[in-house]
């Protein structure tokens, strides 16, 4: 069988893996920069470890017809997968996991641990044992991870019947797995296994252990930060970066998991099944609501004349504006509410890039200046006419919209530049400005392995609503959002830590809501879309979650009303958003 590996022709013999091929054309590298972790064929993800030509024995296992299906559809053309691209990184996060858990598992067998979330490059992982998590304890995983590493032990899955997998768990202890496994739409389930160990990590991994050379552990009290290599020089292992402000807003949500008694997939299943999912929707709501206005109240303390929010795409900013100005109203103050948006260049002067494209995210997109004086003329009394911007025709325009701030206002500006410092000139009295940071923080777990990416997330936010109030197919919004996420990891997140609070607009109980939504959508796009491969992760993520018919519970002024439909608040669409 011929192969096209990075436009070089290969033969395969029978039983020859990816791996074997790659460096047989002498495509493998000692450097995470260059080396391939794993293979695009047809658009899908398939380990290095797979065998494109098997034995006439293994002809009907399910993996070999997968992998024939997507040779034939790719006509033999291999694509390698490096840590440059998103899926390189997943790939190479998922075998770090596997690597920590496994020495884990060999210096701490009776500890649990579990994988929070991100914060920046780290990953942030609680350890609950007999004995007090310590310094010297990291530093032995350290060496424990490295020796791993070293020893070079094969990845390779193996499939299970789901009662085999649940048997495995229930033995090991993993009571997390065993209850999420409850829930699998499946007869088999695949692990990955070395020596006694087995788990999983819901994708394809690196070929072995050897590949997780970069990685770093840092102690913090109850547990620790697992460092992944940096994006720029992926040889070198990220430092850790202290961000007080997230890491609160992490441990307060985690704490209103706890409340809710919701911190998993599972949980949330079961309280769908039991029907004790509406008493979660209105905790879950009142939780934000108090939030709202605790924030109300440390801005009318701080006597703050202007209210700048921001936050990445989908994460609410318009509901979180709306009802911040609600909360202000209760404490006697009358907000007029703004958007950046507004204040954007006219298109004809907007120039692409190199690639003949527009970077919508970009700050330049913003009429900084005319902000500048506006927001300076208002915090000094005088009345400002303020502009609005036509999308249809791409233009600013001045329709009489004229704002003076009386004794009683506050603005309230939103968008997704609202944090940046070019928009607060030093004539700007900044102890009248309040700086809001808003996201979607995901604490939900599929299981204690496995989080569940914030980002994630807010792509299935952005999905349903780009679909039911702009008609946007789901290829049209995946085909954005890597420029998005460009956008805000280089104008949004470095700036969320000068934000004087930050709001968590995630709800445990989402995910019940849009699967109802985007499921269906999913599932009609076809093997051959060139975005198949994100979307059947997706797919594979939400059969694990149980769809919930509860929309009349959910209140008109939600978060999650912004994306479902039934808002009671006035927003304006904005396609750049």
């Amino acid at each position: 069988m011929q192969i096209s590996i990075d436009g070089r022709t290969i033969e395969a013999a029978p039983g020859d893996r990816l791996l074997d091929l790659v460096q047989r054309l002498g495509l493998d590298t000692d450097s995470l920069n260059t080396r391939p972790l794993a293979a695009d064929i047809a658009g899908e993800v398939f380990t290095l470890n797979y065998v494109p030509l098997r034995g006439i024995e293994n002809d009907d296992a399910p993996s070999t017809q997968r992998m024939r299906r997507a040779i034939a559809n790719s006509g033999g053309k291999v694509r390698l997968i490096r840590y440059g691209e998103a899926r390189g990184r997943s790939v190479y996060e998922r075998s770090m996991l596997f690597v920590f858990f496994l020495a884990m598992r060999e210096l701490f067998p009776k500890a649990t641990a579990r994988v929070n979330h991100a914060v920046g490059a780290g990953l942030d992982i609680d350890i609950q044992s007999d004995e007090a998590f310590t310094e010297e304890d990291v530093e032995r995983l350290r060496d424990k991870c490295r020796e791993i590493v070293a020893s070079d032990y094969p990845l390779e899955r193996v499939r299970l019947s789901i009662g085999d997998a649940i048997r495995l768990f229930e033995n090991d202890g993993q009571v997390d797995k065993v209850r999420l496994l409850k829930w699998r739409q499946f007869t088999y389930f695949d692990v990955y296994r070395h020596g006694d160990y087995a788990d999983y990590f819901y994708g394809e991994m690196c070929p072995s252990t050897g590949y997780v050379k970069v990685f770093d552990l840092q102690f913090r009290d109850g547990g620790l930060f697992l460092l992944r290599p940096t994006k720029r020089d992926p040889d070198v292992a990220a430092r850790y970066v202290y961000a007080p402000h997230l890491a609160a807003t992490f441990e307060e949500s985690e704490r209103w998991g706890a409340l809710m008694r919701c911190s998993t997939v599972a949980d949330l299943n079961a309280m769908v099944d039991d029907g004790s999912v509406r008493e979660l929707i209105r905790v879950n709501e009142a939780l934000h609501e108090r939030r709202f206005a605790e924030i109300a109240t440390m801005i009318f303390q701080r006597g703050a004349r202007a209210v700048l929010i921001a936050g990445p795409s989908s994460s609410g900013k318009t509901t979180s504006a709306n009802r911040l100005a609600t909360q202000l109203r209760v404490l006697g103050k009358s907000p007029i509410l703004l958007s950046l948006d507004d204040y954007y260049i006219d298109r004809k002067y907007v120039k692409p890039d190199e690639n003949g494209e527009i970077d919508y995210e970009h700050i330049n997109m913003i009429d900084v200046p005319q902000f500048n004086r506006d927001l300076e003329a208002l915090l000094e009394g005088r009345t400002v006419e303020i502009p609005s911007f036509d999308f249809a025709t791409g233009a600013r325009i001045m329709n009489g919209h004229y704002v003076t701030l009386k004794d009683d206002a506050i603005l309230i500006i939103e968008g997704l530049h609202a944090l940046n410092p070019a928009l607060l000139t030093p004539q700007i009295y900044k102890k009248r400005v309040f700086k809001l940071y808003v996201s979607a923080l995901t604490t939900i777990n599929l299981d204690n392995h496995n989080r569940i990416p914030t980002t994630d997330v807010r792509l299935l936010r952005r999905m349903v609503r780009d679909y039911l109030t702009r008609g946007a197919s789901i290829e049209r919004t995946l085909g954005m959002w890597e420029s998005v996420q460009r956008g805000e990891q280089r104008w949004i997140f470095p700036y969320q830590e000068s934000a004087d609070a930050i709001m968590n607009t995630a709800l445990v109980y989402e995910l019940s809501v849009l699967k109802k939504y985007v499921y269906p959508l999913l599932r009609a796009v076809s093997p051959d879309n060139p975005c198949y491969d994100e979307v059947l992760t997706m797919i594979k993520f939400l059969h694990y979650i149980r769809d919930a018919a509860v929309e009349d519970e959910i209140p008109p002024t939600s978060i999650l009303r912004e994306f479902v439909g039934g808002n009671t608040f006035y927003r304006k669409e904005n396609p750049a958003e």
